[in-house]
């Protein structure tokens, strides 16, 4: 197998907060993987590439996706035939890859797409896209959030939930993805109504857990927070009104937290005029408080995670370098930003191979002009380049 040499880098690898001036990389092209790394001359190697002295660092691992979706769309457009859906998803994920993001979880699709094109892009038959963890459809109870046509199972019991999940499992979820709350996007319940029971989610994280994967909880508001965290689930979605007794319990079990400020930050700022104003009322009053309590949670010690529930409203696929962005508003350093992509790789269970520039890694890493740990605004560079497995995607 050939090899190339990358050199003359200013490295973040990801893992130490610093920039280590004068690195190279080496990859093998065959298997994408980097096999040597330091400083100074690099080791001889079929062909070298000169990045003349601009930043690398890892893609980005955003966990918390809907490529399903239409942005644009006040509903996300649920109801879109499966041919409709699956062309917009694959569009969806180049712009993806474009944007800086090289894999993803994918937290509730629509017949399943994603399973689907999970397995497409491992066969490398869908190229220049994000690799994905595929969630398959949400769980919710009936009349809940989620409960939509093409996109959740309606689940009203823990035996209910258990063959759901089950069924899951077999078509190739390798995660489950449930509504302890309301939501923004859904009319008749809201932010602090439980849904989901304990036990009915229990079930949920006991059958996953059984194949060694994990259960995200779809929570924005109290008590359903804290019901997910007792469930066992691996990660609290949104989790805007997390508070310190429900920190105390994330900290004890290891539950990670994905805030995706970005989807509410949306809508107060692109929807007027274009959705109702029930949506966007919902949205407006939860930014200022989910600021402030997701900061509070990482100031205690809760591993955050990167995430943007791309697909909702205004939310678009380039917008992952926005979540770093207004992290950093509300009181991140940009190294702890930057963090949030490398815990999104170990909730997913992916960080031997992924999430940061390391030897015996996957050579996913982005080409940037300026220096991210300086400002993370320069992840945002429109025409970075963009390599996937040590392949050039843009």
């Amino acid at each position: 197998m050939t090899k190339t040499a990358y050199t003359n880098v200013n490295l973040y690898d990801g893992e130490q907060e610093a920039v280590k001036a004068n690195s190279y990389m080496v990859v093998d092209d065959g298997t994408g993987k980097i096999t040597a790394m330091g400083t100074g001359q690099a080791p001889a190697a079929d062909q070298t590439v000169d990045l003349a002295n601009k930043y690398v660092m890892p893609g980005l691992i955003n966990c918390h996706t809907h490529t399903v979706n239409d942005p644009s769309a006040a509903d996300g457009d649920p109801t879109a035939n499966v041919v409709e859906t699956t062309v917009r998803s694959v569009k969806n994920l180049h712009t993806f890859l474009q944007s800086g993001v090289t894999y993803i979880r994918e937290l509730g699709s629509n017949y399943d797409i994603d399973i689907t094109l999970s397995r497409l892009i491992a066969e490398g038959k869908i190229t220049k896209v994000p690799e994905i963890l595929p969630s398959g459809r949400a769980y919710s109870m009936t009349g809940g959030h989620g409960d939509t046509p093409n996109f959740g199972h309606a689940v009203d019991s823990p035996d209910e939930m258990r063959k759901a999940v089950r069924q899951g499992l077999k078509l190739g979820a390798k995660n489950i993805k449930v509504m302890a709350t309301g939501g923004v996007m859904t009319k008749n319940d809201f932010m602090n109504d439980p849904q989901l029971s304990v036990a009915e989610m229990h079930a949920a994280v006991e059958e996953a857990h059984h194949k060694g994967l994990t259960v995200a909880a779809h929570a924005e508001g109290n008590p359903g927070i804290m019901n997910a965290i007792k469930a066992g689930v691996d990660s609290i979605e949104h989790g805007f009104y997390v508070n310190d007794e429900e920190i105390d319990l994330m900290l004890e079990q290891g539950t990670y937290l994905t805030p995706t400020v970005v989807a509410d930050w949306a809508f107060p700022t692109y929807a007027e005029g274009k959705v109702p104003e029930w949506e966007i009322k919902k949205a407006a009053d939860a930014l200022d408080d989910l600021r402030k309590n997701i900061t509070h949670a990482k100031d205690r010690g809760v591993k955050i995670a990167l995430g943007t529930d791309a697909g909702t409203p205004f939310n678009d696929f380039s917008m992952t370098p926005v979540e770093l962005q207004l992290l950093v508003e509300q009181g991140f350093t940009n190294y702890e930003a930057l963090r949030t992509s490398v815990n999104s790789a170990k909730l997913l269970q992916i960080d031997d191979e992924y999430g940061t520039l390391a030897e015996g890694k996957y050579a996913d890493f982005l080409v940037l002009d300026e220096n991210p740990l300086a400002d993370v605004h320069a992840v945002a560079q429109a025409d970075k380049a963009v390599y996937k497995k040590g392949q050039r995607a843009y």
